[in-house]
């Protein structure tokens, strides 16, 4: 089973011009899938355990995927992939880190948190453009993933 077309993408990105980047370029790669953005690692765990303003499950469905960024206010990146992979109904979400850390500590700890990917984020623009391709492609029609609950 792969990530359905109706599965929303959570991304969590304090950068609006990270996000809105990110959104062109999948897009732009045949992406069809609806978006939802949290600003910082607190909203990312309001949404995935409705809480506060996401109590509605027609207001925050369950995301087919969760693109991270590391570095956040607040509860940080690493605290929320921690967080999701220990917990025995969100750990089968792929979380593919999207950041712009480079530094082995980050990589070697967020595969260590179970994270599903790491992804450096490109600063040319040609270069993220391919980034975001080629995790479209692999991600929503290559891999295979287990069915949700």
């Amino acid at each position: 089973m792969t990530i359905r077309p109706d599965q929303p993408v959570l991304f969590v990105e304090d950068s609006p011009e990270d996000f809105e980047a990110t959104i062109r370029s999948l897009s732009k790669s045949g992406l069809t899938n609806p978006f939802v953005r949290c600003e910082d690692g607190d909203d990312a765990l309001d949404y995935l355990y409705r809480r506060g303003l996401y109590t509605d499950p027609l207001a925050a469905p369950r995301p087919g995927m969760i693109l991270l960024d590391l570095n956040l206010p607040g509860t940080d990146g690493r605290q929320v992939l921690a967080q999701i992979k220990q917990d025995e109904n969100l750990r089968a979400i792929p979380v593919l880190v999207f950041t712009t850390s480079k530094h082995e500590s980050d990589v070697r700890a967020c595969y260590a948190s179970g994270a599903n990917s790491y992804i450096q984020k490109p600063v040319n623009l040609a270069t993220f453009n391919s980034a975001l391709k080629r995790l479209k492609e692999f991600w929503f029609e290559v891999a295979v993933l287990p069915p949700t609950a």
